[in-house]
């Protein structure tokens, strides 16, 4: 008997998943609990078990390709070898494919080709690298796709010729993100609103609090007090703190504040949330954004990480830029830009001072949030930034 694997429901309103890789080659043994494939959702990537053991027969969503909940990505063939009988329903008479590939790890390998997936082979014909006695940086040598477009490169080079482009596959965390920012702005009607704060007492609590962090080995940063001003702003601004349930015709009121945290990474835009960031100290939550930022830049981010947001704040402010338009992440109904902190001089009773001054931009969906309810949550935001001082 053959048992189908499918793209298994991980909750959160995933509807659908990209093959990253596959981690077994077909005509691989595998054991259940045996870790099968790398996947992608919007909200994080995964790796699926397998449920049964037997041989992998067939791979039938190969890396890159898009595959929905519940569709067949893979077919198992478990006679006499699972010590548990297929799931009702998943068993099918349909033969193994054959496979006369071998390689350790389960990885495939051609003749004397390099190891490689498929869909790194692909890359290699489309950039003319001939992968023949070819050793890669990955497990057992291994070939990734950056050792094919490294091998590209110095055959270029060699030849004394330069590509006057170069093609890279749109997927992965990119074509995700990609496709919740389309999703935002063509369902959402973004409103903007912009204003700056005097950064000034938030700078020096954080030179006050800094040997005591880095005594509990964390690194301060000023996006935890913000965070802490947005929950307290929020708290006072229930509708900025909501989601739309369109299918029902509810406005949701989030009791609880769960903020969401920008990260750039490398291959994509991702939102990390700290969980009950209301109940967090500075240190605390300086501590969570550590290590989620790092789970994020590394790969490792669960889905419990990125799910249940009620607000998300995004600071570009260590990289530059005056003020942005932040996209909304949606289904939350507001998100706030954090940018550069620049001493400038300004007016303090009747006296031109320099102070530490920051712009901040709150996007909002202008269904649930009016002009005046985004200033006065704006304006409470500003006022706990500014009045920071120690008790």
């Amino acid at each position: 008997m053959t048992f189908e694997l499918r793209l298994p429901d991980v909750g959160e309103g995933v509807a659908e998943g990209e093959i990253v890789r596959w981690l077994v080659a077909e005509g691989a043994t595998v054991k259940e609990d045996d870790l099968l494939v790398e996947v992608l959702t919007d909200k994080a990537e995964m790796e699926i078990p397998s449920p049964v053991s037997g041989v992998l027969a067939r791979i039938a969503a190969t890396a890159g390709q898009t595959v929905k909940v519940g569709e067949v990505i893979a077919l198992i063939e478990t006679e006499g070898m699972s010590a548990h009988p297929a799931r009702p329903g998943n068993a099918v008479d349909v033969p193994p494919a054959q496979s006369t590939d071998s390689a350790p790890h389960g990885y495939p390998s051609h003749g004397v080709d390099a190891l490689a997936t498929p869909a790194v082979r692909k890359i290699a014909k489309d950039l003319g690298v001939d992968l023949s006695g070819l050793t890669g940086t990955g497990p057992a040598g291994r070939m990734s796709e950056e050792d094919v477009r490294r091998a590209a490169r110095s055959s270029a080079t060699a030849a004394g010729t330069e590509p006057r482009e170069e093609r890279i596959p749109f997927r992965g965390k990119r074509r995700m993100a990609a496709k919740k920012m389309v999703l935002s702005k063509s369902t959402v009607p973004h409103a903007l609103l912009v204003d700056e704060a005097d950064a000034t007492n938030l700078l020096s609590m954080r030179e006050a609090i800094r040997g005591v962090a880095e005594h509990e080995g964390v690194k301060i940063t000023v996006l935890p007090f913000i965070v802490q001003a947005v929950v307290t702003a929020l708290r006072v601004h229930p509708d900025i703190n909501a989601s739309l349930d369109e299918e029902r015709g509810e406005i949701i009121r989030k009791k609880h504040y769960d903020i969401g945290i920008a990260v750039d990474a490398e291959e994509g835009l991702v939102v990390p949330v700290i969980k009950d960031a209301g109940d967090k100290t500075i240190v605390e939550l300086a501590r969570d954004m550590e290590r989620l930022s790092d789970a994020a830049r590394t790969g490792k981010l669960s889905i419990a990480d990125v799910s249940g947001g009620t607000f998300t704040v995004t600071s570009i402010g260590s990289i530059g830029g005056l003020w942005s338009y932040p996209v909304i992440n949606i289904p939350e109904a507001a998100i706030l830009g954090v940018h550069k902190i620049v001493k400038r001089p300004v007016v303090r009773d009747g006296a031109v001072v320099p102070r530490d001054m920051m712009y901040l931009s709150l996007s909002f969906d202008h269904r649930l949030i009016d002009g005046g309810a985004a200033t006065r949550f704006m304006n409470d935001v500003i006022r706990q930034i500014e009045n920071l001082a120690l008790e």
